[in-house]
């Protein structure tokens, strides 16, 4: 509630030093401390309900399905036949809403360590937590490093669906667990993860796929807007075990029929391949051709 001052929200974060984000709240809906963080929930003056976990925008109800339907789609449709899937964390529901509308998709695992999120999702994010009703979905509450290790060999496809590097979340971002999600996976599998904002943490991002190719052999960094995340942009890091992977022409074409379908608003076919068109002081430092100095 320290970010709460005069009817507004300031997301006010270590991981983005010297700015922040705020909207005009109008009621206050939730607020708890769960097992593992600070849950608040608010209804905001134009971004409808909103979700903070210690502080963080996880989600709104105006913006969320840029996020989700690419974290969801990019990896799916770059998979020949993705049968099963596992989702780590996504407390909110949003990318389980959109795997489960996937019709190559025969069952979804999800891995969630604070069940508190899902609860208040259910309630305050109907809309975003509806794929909790498929009969697709398998919920499992507890630690996904646990559970993968249980689970080896398995899925077609995982999903890494978690806040920031601080908090619960911060070991998902650690080489150990992409070293898991290798032996979790089923030959020719694919990962997708939240991998921060090229504008904030492209050294990070930089670390992670040297780390990454040195496990899979197609490593690749797509992104969206978004307007309530920091800086207006979140990326994903795409990793396949299959060699002739190319992440940036998906297998199936999203027809207008498709979009209608699968109730589309932000993914289709052209902006799946334009997510890795990056700009060029982020190509040419993720592709070595500058070490990050001012050039002469």
């Amino acid at each position: 509630m320290d970010c709460l001052r005069e009817g507004w929200f300031s997301e006010l974060s270590t991981l983005w030093p010297g700015q922040c984000l705020s909207l005009k709240v109008k009621e206050v809906l939730y607020h708890e401390k769960s097992q593992y963080q600070d849950v608040l929930v608010f209804k905001s003056e134009n971004y409808g309900n909103v979700l903070i976990l210690d502080g963080v925008i996880q989600c709104t109800e105006r913006d969320e399905f840029s996020y989700h339907e690419m974290i969801s789609h990019l990896p799916l449709n770059s998979h020949p036949n993705p049968q099963k899937v596992l989702v780590v964390g996504g407390g909110d529901g949003g990318v389980i809403r959109e795997v489960v509308k996937h019709p190559q998709v025969e069952s979804v695992t999800q891995c969630e360590i604070d069940e508190k999120v899902i609860e208040v999702s259910k309630k305050y994010l109907r809309t975003m937590s509806s794929g909790f009703e498929s009969p697709k979905l398998t919920q499992h509450i507890g630690d996904g490093f646990a559970f993968m290790k249980q689970h080896l060999n398995e899925f077609d496809v995982i999903i890494t669906d978690s806040s920031d590097q601080i908090g619960p979340a911060a070991e998902l971002f650690e080489d150990s667990y992409y070293v898991l999600l290798t032996k979790a996976l089923k030959p020719g599998g694919i990962i997708c993860t939240q991998e921060e904002c090229v504008w904030l943490n492209l050294e990070e991002v930089k670390t992670l796929h040297k780390f990454c190719k040195t496990l899979f052999p197609v490593v690749d960094y797509g992104y969206c807007t978004i307007p309530s995340y920091p800086s207006g942009q979140i990326g994903f890091t795409l990793c396949s075990l299959n060699p002739d992977t190319n992440f940036r022409k998906p297998i199936r074409s999203c027809t207008n029929e498709v979009k209608k379908t699968l109730n589309l608003k932000y993914y289709n076919s052209d902006i799946h391949k334009a997510a890795f068109v990056l700009p060029e002081f982020a190509r040419k430092f993720l592709e070595n051709e500058d070490d990050g100095e001012n050039e002469k």
